[in-house]
């Protein structure tokens, strides 16, 4: 009688350690993301042109004609650790401001999912999965959704003569999914 007193509570702390390793691994792996895809469709933002209010501005009532964005550099995503397709070009808008845009992204969906905008050259197979955070590197958030047309507003200080690739980086294990190498536009 005695044994199957002492038992009882070796089984009851072994299910406790099971359940909480079992939610813990949940938790940190995130399997569900596998099987679930967010589509992101937005548009390439347009910059406001400036009022006729402010300083500087003519008082010619003609509202000034917006001009087209002018494409920095170009790049297309190739695949690490998950099948990444895609394409990235960095646009300067109207006011000056610049954006990465994301077209046409293809990847799988995985826990904290980053944009990363870094010194690493792209590398092809396993040897590039782990070399984006090895040097300089601006997140610009993160990852809006695993497919479609998105935007990231790069900061004003970003230097692209430095940063010339884009990675959508898991933070959680520290591995990129896919890169593109940034080129310059052909004008």
């Amino acid at each position: 009688m005695r044994t199957s007193v002492v038992r009882r509570p070796v089984v009851i702390v072994g299910l406790v350690v099971v359940a909480v390793v079992a939610v813990a691994g949940l938790y940190w792996f995130q399997p569900w993301k596998l099987w679930v895809d967010e589509t992101v469709r937005e548009e390439l933002p347009a910059a406001a042109p400036a009022s006729p209010d402010a300083p500087g501005a003519s008082a010619d009532t003609t509202p000034p004609a917006a001009s087209a964005p002018e494409v920095l550099a170009t790049g297309r995503f190739i695949s690490h650790e998950h099948d990444t397709t895609g394409s990235v070009k960095i646009v300067r808008l109207a006011d000056g401001s610049r954006t990465l845009r994301i077209e046409g992204l293809d990847t799988s969906s995985g826990p904290d999912l980053r944009v990363w905008l870094t010194d690493a050259p792209v590398k092809e197979g396993k040897d590039g999965w782990h070399v984006f955070d090895d040097g300089q590197y601006v997140s610009l958030g993160k990852l809006k959704g695993n497919k479609g047309d998105q935007n990231y507003a790069l900061p004003a200080d970003a230097d692209l003569n430095r940063l010339t690739s884009v990675t959508i980086w898991c933070d959680r294990f520290d591995v990129s999914f896919g890169a593109a190498e940034l080129g310059k536009a052909a004008a």
